[in-house]
């Protein structure tokens, strides 16, 4: 489970939920904003060799995640309350540049890093 960049946990629905009018994004939207989010990672990293962000490296991250003062003081502190180790970091730093690309962010903003720290934290949850 260490491997896994992201974890979810899905709790179950209330009887109140599955009977709701309210309707839910359709999955053509979703996949619409992420087949978006997925070139701009192409067109990032084509010149790197490389296509997702994923695939990056410690130095393409420093080089090609740029992050706003909050974010970079979210990541400070998180390292150090968390104990993180270099992939840990790296991990965290990937996957918020993954959500600030879903939400068409050209930096990775203090909201994305608390996002990807989430999904992370969800691993010692289940």
């Amino acid at each position: 489970m260490d491997r896994i960049d992201i974890h979810v946990h899905v709790p179950r629905l209330e009887y109140s939920e599955m009977v709701s009018n309210q309707t839910a994004e359709s999955s053509v939207v979703i996949r619409r904003r992420v087949e978006e989010a997925r070139a701009v990672q192409y067109r990032r990293l084509s010149s790197c060799g490389l296509y997702c962000n994923s695939q990056m490296g410690h130095k393409q991250l420093k080089n090609i995640c740029a992050m706003t003062r909050d974010a970079q003081n979210l990541m400070r502190q998180a390292f150090t309350k968390m104990n993180l180790s270099a992939r840990g970091y790296d991990r965290i730093v990937k996957v918020a540049r993954a959500i600030a690309d879903l939400a068409g962010s050209e930096k990775i903003n203090g909201q994305h890093i608390a996002e990807a720290i989430h999904f992370r934290n969800n691993l010692r949850m289940v």
